[in-house]
């Protein structure tokens, strides 16, 4: 069955004034640049949209801006996560969620709790809300790794858990994932260059970093990986491979920020400690887009 977060969702940056204010008029841009270019829906206050630099009074205006500006177009997904519980389950009760589909929420960083303490952690947060919840699985960004068996426990146990955003790289435990799921489960990629390869065994959709910039290309790709049309998959994937790891090379979302200023579409902007990208980095994602306009 086609899920309500499959196909491509795309974490959107927050863009940036010259001052380092919130640039809504950029974010405005951005969002109909996405939506136009295919995205099937909108995340919002992910970890690529700086939200950990943002006060709490610009995450709650940011998230009202792309609920109003996306008018119900595509769903939207909130990122509402962090190491301390209860703090994310009274952010649950106070954000202004209202037309937001569901909540996306990474496993805790820094403090490694154990496979119990992320049983314990999620389920708080699930018996917090009634909206669709999904887990968010990135162990080389939080040093913990939610084991298949936890989040499965969890998809089991509640039925608004009904997605993981799988972001470890190992192919192994995406394949536990998917064959051990129950239906109403989906397994997310959190990797945009293994997304190709992570639908041909089974997973539904990406939510991605790229598609800030690249998005007609990568929606595009994986519409034609869910439709088993991997020859044009993987012609879209080895187009954009290297614009993709240009994206990355420096750190997220530096890259993506990078691309959307040389398309006019934000500022080149970001808060500390993330700088943008070198300048032999740019120059070569500008001769990226270059060769692929030509």
């Amino acid at each position: 069955m086609s899920h309500l977060f499959s196909g491509t969702g795309v974490a959107l940056v927050t863009p940036f004034t010259e001052n380092e204010a919130v640039d809504f008029n950029a974010l405005t841009t951005l969002i109909h640049h996405v939506i136009n270019g295919g995205v099937s829906y909108l995340v919002a206050l992910g970890t690529t949209g700086e939200t950990p630099t943002l006060t709490e009074q610009e995450k709650k205006e940011v998230l009202a801006h792309i609920v109003k500006v996306a008018a119900g177009r595509v769903p939207i997904v909130c990122g509402l996560g962090g190491n301390n519980t209860a703090e994310v389950v009274h952010n649950i009760n106070t954000y202004p969620l209202q037309g937001v589909s569901g909540i996306l929420s990474v496993a805790p960083y820094y403090n490694k709790p154990t496979q119990e303490g992320l049983y314990q952690h999620f389920r708080a947060i699930v018996t917090a809300t009634t909206l669709p919840v999904i887990l968010y699985n990135v162990p080389g960004r939080t040093s913990s790794n939610i084991l298949p068996a936890t989040a499965l426990r969890l998809a089991n146990e509640f039925t608004n858990v009904i997605a993981i955003k799988e972001a470890s790289g190992n192919i192994a435990q995406c394949m536990e994932l998917v064959q051990s799921k129950p239906a109403h489960f989906a397994v997310l990629s959190g990797d945009d260059n293994l997304v190709v390869a992570q639908i041909a065994i089974g997973m539904e959709g990406v939510i991605s970093v790229a598609a800030n910039c690249y998005t007609k290309d990568f929606t595009d790709m994986v519409d034609a990986a869910l439709s088993d049309n991997y020859t044009e998959a993987r012609r879209l994937l080895y187009q954009l491979l290297p614009g993709m790891d240009l994206l990355f090379v420096e750190g997220n979302p530096a890259g993506v920020k990078c691309v959307l200023k040389k398309m006019n579409i934000c500022g080149n902007k970001l808060r500390l400690p993330l700088v943008p990208v070198s300048q032999g980095v740019c120059d070569k994602i500008g001769q990226y887009l270059a060769n692929i306009s030509a």
